[in-house]
Formats: C-alpha cells, sequence, structure tokens
C-alpha cells in the first residue's frame, strides 16, 4: 500500500496511538522516556518520521501519551531542559528498552498493545494566484471588441454551448479566453502590438461619438442594429390612453384658461384675477413638462439605463411640483401683498364672473376625467382610490388630479373674494383671495413633492405582495429558505424583487441525475481507480451540477414573472 502512495502527489498521514488494557500502576514501563509521560499527565503529541525500508517515503506518525491523572494537558512532555523530546530519541529509547525478536510485535509491544496505523489522502491544494482567467469564457462579441480579432478568426476555435442568461434564447456559443487569447498573439505578434491595436480602436470609437450627432443616418443604423427603436406609432398611442390622454386634455383647456383669464385681468386689474391666470400658466406649463416625461417614459431600455425610463414621469411630477410652488404661490402671493400695500381701486367685474364660471366648467370637465383615469387604474391593482392617488402609482394622472382639484377650489374661492369686493368696495378681500389661492397651490406643491421623491427614492411594496412571492419561492422543492428579500416599486406598476435563496442541493443534484445515464455513471464510477480519474469525474459532473442549479434558478426566475406580471426584475442570489 505504501508502495503505490509514495509515487502519488497525496500527502500520507500516520497516526500511531498506543493503548494499554491494563492499568497504567499494573503495568512495567517498557519505555521509560514514554513513562515520564505518563506520569507528567495529559495527551500529548508529537510528529515524527517513521522509517521503513518497505516504504519508498517517509510516512507521517503521531504518538499519543496517555495518563490517568485528571490535570491532563495538551502538548508534549518536557525534558528537563523544557524541550520536547526529538523523535529520534524516543524511538531509540523504545528500541533499546525493547529489543525486536523473532515472532515479537513491533517495538516490544505486547498483544495487549496495538498499534492502529490510519492513512489519509489529501489531494494537493492548487495555487491559483490573484488572477486566473484560463477557464475563462467570453462571447464572439467581447472576443472581437476586446482582442481586435474578426469572425473569421474565431472559426478554428473551440466552440461551447452554454446555457444562456436571456429569456429569448436557451443556449449560446463561447470561447475560452485563452484560446481567444492565443489567437489573438498569432494575429497581431505581440502583446504590444495588441495594445496599440485596441488604443487606435478607442480613438476611433471616441471620434465616431463625437460625430454621432451630426450624421443622423449613422445614428439610426446604429440604433436599429442593437435594437432601442420602437414603432413611429407608439409615441401617438401613449397620448391616446390612459394618463397621456388626460394630460393632453388638460393642456388644451389650461391653455385656453390662461388666455381668456389674462383678457379678463387685463380688463379689470383684480389680483384674484391675475392669481387665476397665473394659475392656468403654471398648470399649462406643468402638464405640458408631464408630457414630455410620458414621452421619455416609454423609451426601450439601452445599455446606459438598463432598467428603463420609467422612473421620468416622477421626475417630471417632481419638476411640476417645483413650479407650481415658484410660479403659482409664489407670483399669487407676491401679487396679493402688493395689493394690500398698494390698494387700487377695481373696474367692473362682471366680464371677470363670465370667466371664472367658464372656467370652472373646463377645470371640472378635467378633474372628472383625471378622476374617471384614476378610479380604472386603482381598480386593475386592487388599491382603493385614496391610496392609489397616496402611493403616486401615477404620478401624471396624480398632477392633473391634484392641479384641476386646486384649480376648481381657487376659482370659487377668487368669486367669493371678488363678490366680497364689489359688495363692500374694499380691494382687500380681493388680494386676499390671491393670498388664498397661492396658500392652495403651495400645498399642492408640497404634496408632489414628497409623494413623487418618496417614489424617486424607492420604496417597497406593500408586506401582503412580499410575502406571497416569499411563499411562491418556499413552496418549491429545491428551495430550503429564503432571507433578505427586498421587493422595490420602480414605479407605473413595475417590481423589482431580490432575494437571499438557501437551495436543497440534495434536490439540484437529483434534478441533474434524472437526465442522465445511471447505468454509464456507474460504468464511470466502476473505472475509477487512481486520484486522477477520481478528480476528473468529480469535476466533470460536478461542474454539470452547478449548470443545474443555474438552471434552477432561471426557472424560479421566470415562474415568478409569469405568475406576477407586475415582477418585471427578478435577481435570486444563490447563498
Amino acid at each position: 500500500m505504501f508502495n503505490s502512495l509514495a509515487h502519488r502527489p497525496w500527502h500520507v498521514f500516520c497516526r500511531v496511538s498506543l493503548q494499554h488494557r491494563a492499568p497504567l500502576s499494573q503495568r512495567s514501563p517498557r519505555f521509560p522516556q514514554l513513562c515520564h509521560g505518563w506520569q507528567n499527565g495529559g495527551i500529548h503529541s508529537l510528529w515524527f518520521s517513521l522509517p521503513d525500508c518497505r516504504v519508498a517515503s517517509s510516512g507521517l506518525g503521531k504518538v499519543q501519551y496517555y495518563s490517568t491523572s485528571g490535570n491532563s494537558k495538551d502538548g508534549p512532555p518536557k525534558s528537563a531542559s523544557g524541550d520536547a523530546p526529538s523523535a529520534e530519541k524516543v524511538l531509540s529509547a523504545a528500541a533499546k528498552a525493547t529489543p525486536a525478536s523473532p515472532g515479537s510485535t513491533p517495538l516490544g509491544l505486547t498483544k495487549a498493545e496495538t498499534i492502529q496505523v490510519k492513512v489519509r489522502a489529501v489531494l494537493k491544494k492548487r495555487e491559483y494566484g490573484a488572477k486566473y482567467t484560463q477557464n475563462n469564457f467570453i462571447t464572439a462579441v467581447r472576443a472581437m471588441n476586446e482582442f481586435c480579432l474578426k469572425p473569421s478568426d474565431l472559426e478554428q476555435l473551440r466552440k461551447i454551448r452554454r446555457r444562456s442568461p436571456h429569456d429569448d434564447t436557451e443556449a449560446f456559443t463561447v470561447f475560452l479566453r485563452s484560446d481567444v487569447e492565443a489567437k489573438a498573439i498569432d494575429v497581431w505578434g505581440s502583446h504590444e502590438a495588441l495594445a496599440r491595436e485596441r488604443n487606435l480602436r478607442k480613438e476611433m470609437e471616441r471620434e465616431y461619438q463625437e460625430n454621432i450627432f451630426r450624421n443622423q443616418q449613422l445614428l439610426k443604423e446604429y440604433k436599429d442594429f442593437w435594437g432601442n427603436t420602437k414603432p413611429r406609432s407608439g409615441k401617438r398611442t401613449t397620448f391616446l390612453q390612459g394618463p397621456g390622454k388626460v394630460v393632453m386634455v388638460a393642456i388644451c383647456i389650461n391653455g385656453l384658461n390662461f388666455f381668456f383669464k389674462l383678457l379678463a385681468w387685463v380688463y379689470t386689474g383684480s389680483a384674484s384675477m391675475f392669481s387665476e391666470a397665473i394659475h392656468s400658466l403654471a398648470d399649462t406649463c406643468n402638464q405640458a413638462l408631464l408630457a414630455v416625461g410620458i414621452s421619455q417614459s416609454v423609451r426601450n431600455p439601452d445599455a446606459g439605463h438598463p432598467y428603463g425610463f420609467s422612473n421620468m414621469r416622477y421626475i417630471a411630477s417632481l419638476i411640476s411640483g417645483v413650479g407650481i410652488f415658484m410660479m403659482g404661490a409664489g407670483l399669487s402671493w407676491y401679487h396679493g401683498i402688493m395689493g394690500l400695500l398698494h390698494p387700487e381701486p377695481i373696474e367692473s367685474l362682471l366680464w371677470a364672473y363670465c370667466i371664472l364660471a367658464g372656467s370652472l366648467v373646463s377645470e371640472g370637465a378635467t378633474l372628472l376625467v383625471a378622476i374617471s383615469e384614476i378610479r380604472k387604474s386603482a381598480h386593475q391593482n386592487g388599491l382603493s382610490f385614496y391610496e392609489y392617488v397616496m402611493q403616486s402609482r401615477d404620478p401624471s394622472t396624480n398632477v392633473v388630479l391634484l392641479e384641476d382639484a386646486a384649480a376648481v377650489l381657487g376659482v370659487i374661492l377668487a368669486a367669493g373674494c371678488m363678490g366680497l369686493t364689489s359688495l363692500t368696495g374694499s380691494p382687500y378681500y380681493d388680494s386676499l383671495g390671491s393670498l388664498g389661492v397661492g396658500t392652495l397651490l403651495g400645498a399642492v406643491s408640497a404634496f408632489l413633492i414628497y409623494t413623487n421623491t418618496e417614489a424617486l427614492l424607492g420604496r417597497s411594496i406593500q408586506a401582503e405582495r412580499v410575502q406571497k412571492l416569499t411563499e411562491f419561492l418556499e413552496n418549491d422543492p429545491a428551495v430550503r429558505a429564503i432571507h433578505d428579500v427586498k421587493a422595490t416599486d420602480m414605479g407605473l406598476s413595475k417590481v423589482r424583487f431580490k432575494a437571499e435563496v438557501d437551495f436543497d442541493g440534495r434536490v439540484v443534484t437529483r434534478s441533474y441525475l434524472e437526465k442522465q445515464d445511471i447505468d454509464q455513471i456507474l460504468n464511470d464510477i466502476q473505472q475509477v481507480k487512481t486520484p486522477e480519474e477520481l478528480e476528473s469525474f468529480m469535476l466533470k459532473h460536478g461542474e454539470n451540477i452547478i449548470d443545474t442549479l443555474g438552471a434552477e434558478v432561471d426557472r424560479l426566475e421566470k415562474e415568478l414573472k409569469q405568475r406576477n406580471p407586475e415582477v418585471r426584475h427578478v435577481d435570486l442570489e444563490i447563498l
């Protein structure tokens, strides 16, 4: 056995134990130096070389000293000088104490004493270093971009089919990075020449990026190549239904209201009418900004924005809230304060009343359209009207709703203050109406800023929905436990789900074995005779089991998306 192990790349450890059947006090000390260890107490260990003419290489042994005393401590017995006895001294003392004779046990031990030799083979640890890329896979695109190769250069390399990380393809072809590097050196001659070619191509790419805006045709071809274009009618249909329709109706109505209110202010000089005109102008500008946000939010994801542009609606709504505060509330407060400090007589308010009545009807119609759209969306998401508005599920429609609600209340407030001015003849009531409209706009802007900021920060979905997603994963036989669950609302009813998954390795391995030829595997096991063959067998099936685990992750992510359409991005990490 030792001869067969001597020439293999394995470490061999021999553990020698001395076991005594009789009590120590009744046995004669055969090894004086060993008895010294018993007397001192403790279990002591000493490593030494065990020479043997039958063994090609020296093994390692471990002698254990046993004692009946209770204060035993670890470590070998110390000599008078405080140093542990060497292996040579122990063996020589044992040999002198009991010389070997025919038929006797090794080292002069009696039959009651046994020597147990335990051999444990350990595979040598392979040192990979700080950087190891020999077994890395890269795609054809990376091979051509990073190593400046042509498709014809890759035809002669080894091609490996791997499981695809994308949902639309099952497998794709990759190449060994070591093969690609060797081919690149063969094509370019040296690492320096390859580095020069890389720098040259980077410079060409930089020049291309600078000129891309001056050549619209190249830009179109670039987008067509990467698949980032969308049908021409995409933006048009966006504004014919849902939030886009509500915003377009609001822009048209508020634009007309601003025009007529401005004429009424010029004719009457009323501070309340000026505030209403500014209010309508602010609404028109903000809703135009919402239209831009809706248009940008439907863009497809690209390399720079892998999760898309859906948050553009929240950004536009946030800017709209800031605009309402600065333009609407600020100018209304300013005009109201100036009216209190420098009151001026007001002309006939008849035309102002007529325009306010028309504004009330138009703003009310827009408000009803926004309410109808929010009710429909809230019903589709299983939420109440109040919950849908407070959670800012549809920021564009929320802005229209709040702006039109504030407009209706502002028209009523302005009409009431103008009526008091007509009855009393005092312009102070009209100025107070302007301050009231400004305060109303400030409250609306504060609410919009708060809700959209919360949405942009990334809030968690409801606990009930998180529990539902977690239970679905835990009910799968391949999953032992779920930890560190994070379900974030990305806006527009899109959810990103992340969790740490503790997989059951036995289920995953059984799933792998169900797809294999068991007879062939058994035959391969029987053919294993050497450590090298065992290593090759384990590496082959170990890599396949890891691939099976990756396939299980893909399966869970796909089923999770199918059962929960609102979950657009799933990130399951193996624990």
